[in-house]
């Protein structure tokens, strides 16, 4: 295990020794099996513990993977279909109304063209906002004005906030990272009669065993969370770490509060996302979707005029979007060859995760750098990843 990999865990290696990250992990399956594994680094420099498998991550943005999922399978179980609209289950989204092309104002409005539906929740094209991104943006204001991006809050509550505010686009009708995802949530909420985190305990977490992940960490778990660091924002490569204790809020992940995100609120650990993965790659086994549900997620789920696009690097054409994440259409500066057709995404802490059903292959880097989403090392990595693995 682990022969040609040398290179990928080289471009690793070099952003610990370079301060850029404090510690990461990285697991490379082919067709279910382990191929690959490295660690390097400390999950807490202070305390100068290692970074291990079984380091516990703040996942983030990793959650929407599980969030997706849950709301595939309960579509599988006859709770809606993904172009249901949302409004059949919470109405206040059917009375929403879009913010007008260079509005200056929160009530500067047209009506709805469409409803928005639960798949355009899951791929970012439900109009709905981030609140993170544009600082100076109307939607952003008012996420935080209101407590939508807040978290003392519980997602019943959080509709209730979000769902007066105006869309920033008509439904299907652009790509924006948004919180649709928890959106999602609430619905898997309403169709199970649980909370999210028991829904997801319920459905995916028990049955694959995944004790690692959830919302709050048991105080056994405790001394396994990596500690958070950042980075420079501005100038990604630039060394220097600091500590961040309070991020998201003090006491995340360790005293229980009202909000389960289902786009960002989860901590994993590296088995535990293996785990899930491997029951997501099409031809294998798989104790949670069906053969043609799991075809689907790969499937582009964009016209090929909207792409994944970032106020920074800007639109990306060769990225699509399928259930759950990033499809990579066709090579470029970022992706290499041997990753078309690949789905994947990430979390802010550098936690990211793919999947390639063309050569069966499956992977994780898992980090803790504030901003560690889509740094260069994550492309680095892939590429001489994709390399060693003879694509």
């Amino acid at each position: 295990m682990s022969a040609g990999f040398e290179a990928a865990h080289a471009v690793l290696q070099a952003e610990v020794d370079a301060g850029r990250l404090a510690g990461v992990s990285c697991a490379t399956l082919r067709h279910g099996e382990l191929i690959d594994s490295f660690s390097t680094g400390l999950a807490d420099r202070e305390a100068g513990l290692p970074i291990r498998p079984d380091t516990i991550h703040r996942a983030f943005s990793n959650t929407k993977l599980f969030t997706t999922v849950l709301v595939l399978m309960l579509a599988e179980r006859g709770h809606w279909q993904l172009d249901d609209a949302v409004k059949r289950w919470m109405p206040a989204f059917g009375a929403v109304r879009v913010l007008r092309r260079g509005a200056t104002t929160l009530d500067d409005t047209e009506p709805l063209q469409s409803d928005i539906t639960i798949r355009q929740l899951i791929t970012h094209t439900s109009g709905l906002a981030h609140g993170v991104f544009d600082p100076d943006g109307l939607l952003y204001k008012a996420y935080f004005a209101t407590g939508v991006r807040g978290y003392q809050t519980t997602l019943a509550e959080q509709m209730d906030l979000l769902a007066p505010l105006p869309l920033s686009s008509q439904p299907g009708t652009q790509w924006e990272y948004a919180l649709g995802i928890d959106v999602l949530a609430r619905l898997c909420e309403i169709a199970t009669g649980q909370t999210f985190g028991d829904a997801l305990q319920t459905h995916i977490l028990g049955p694959l065993g995944l004790v690692d992940t959830g919302f709050v960490l048991r105080p056994d778990q405790v001394p396994r969370l990596a500690a958070l660091y950042k980075g420079d924002l501005l100038d990604p490569m630039k060394p220097g770490l600091e500590r961040l204790d309070t991020t998201p809020w003090p006491d995340a992940y360790v005293k229980p509060v009202p909000r389960q995100s289902g786009a960002g609120g989860l901590v994993s650990t590296q088995a535990d996302m293996l785990a899930l993965l491997r029951q997501l790659m099409p031809g294998q086994p798989s104790a949670l979707l069906q053969p043609a549900t799991l075809a689907a997620m790969f499937v582009d789920q964009l016209p090929a005029h909207l792409c994944v696009q970032f106020p920074v690097p800007g639109a990306i054409p060769s990225l699509g979007f399928g259930l759950g994440g990033a499809v990579v259409r066709r090579a470029s500066s970022l992706e290499p060859t041997g990753a078309v057709g690949e789905l994947q995404w990430g979390g802010l802490a550098g936690t990211h995760w793919f999947i390639n059903p063309v050569n069966g292959l499956a992977g994780v880097v898992m980090c803790q750098r504030h901003f560690g989403f889509w740094h260069p090392f994550w492309f680095a990595y892939k590429r001489q990843l994709y390399a060693a693995a003879g694509h």
